[in-house]
């Protein structure tokens, strides 16, 4: 294999047999059970990095089942986003994601930076009520529940808040195991389709795991919850702030 060949065929790891194809990446009838909730302050302002900004110490719990994406198959992902803005840019910092499928584990991290980790989350109705539950191995990480499909949801809130941008650390190391890539990366959902939304009564626990941290942003009061069901595609980032440049882009 010539230099050249390799140059032109490296996206992705291992060079002759990558784990994803190249994007875009369309989602098809993805579903969000996201609980807004209410926690510590300074256990926020712990893992929140700057230029990042918050003013209310709030998070986004989100499980998502996709069933059916482009390149990543059919898997189902959760993890915490936290309401964040970065020069006036009002976003969402992603902050931990556990998912059970290699390719968009791969992907995510090689591409935008997303914060992956391998778990088994899953995401169903049980008779009237929508559940979502996170196991790493065998421990219970994270238990929500919310009533199911009780209120329509303001469709275009809820499609606004689909569409709003999002932000990522993305962290490659060099070969000595010293940062060689340490970006704010930020995304957006393309083309969103949204088909339902809902609102109604929701729960939501976090619990201790050594190696899956949820917990570390406790829940103080849950504020409120929205399930969704929408096509989208998976826009491409861009660097917005480099630490390793004193801040240049």
């Amino acid at each position: 294999m010539k230099i050249e060949d390799v140059r032109r065929a490296a996206y992705s790891m291992p060079l002759t047999s990558p784990s994803f194809p190249r994007g875009p990446y369309r989602f098809i009838d993805r579903e969000f059970l996201t609980i807004t909730y209410r926690t510590d302050p300074a256990a926020l302002a712990k893992v929140v990095p700057e230029p990042l900004k918050f003013d209310e110490p709030i998070v986004k719990y989100e499980f998502i089942r996709m069933p059916d994406s482009t390149g990543f198959g059919d898997y189902t992902e959760t993890g915490q986003v936290i309401p964040v803005t970065l020069d006036g840019v009002k976003g969402g910092y992603v902050l931990d994601m556990y998912l059970n499928d290699e390719a968009p584990i791969a992907g995510g991290r090689e591409l935008w930076g997303f914060p992956k980790k391998y778990a088994n989350p899953t995401l169903e109705v049980e008779k009237d009520t929508l559940v979502g539950s996170l196991y790493y191995g065998s421990v219970l990480c994270a238990s929500a529940t919310m009533g199911y499909k009780h209120v329509a949801a303001d469709h275009d809130a809820v499609l606004e808040s689909v569409k709003a941008p999002a932000f990522l650390l993305k962290i490659i190391p060099h070969v000595d195991g010293t940062p060689r890539i340490c970006e704010l990366v930020q995304y957006a959902a393309e083309d969103v389709v949204l088909k339902e939304c809902w609102t109604g009564p929701s729960a939501l626990g976090l619990f201790p795991h050594a190696l899956c941290t949820v917990s570390q942003l406790p829940v103080l009061e849950v504020l409120s919850a929205v399930h969704l069901k929408a096509d989208l595609t998976l826009g491409m980032g861009k660097v917005v702030y480099d630490y390793l440049a004193d801040g240049k882009k």
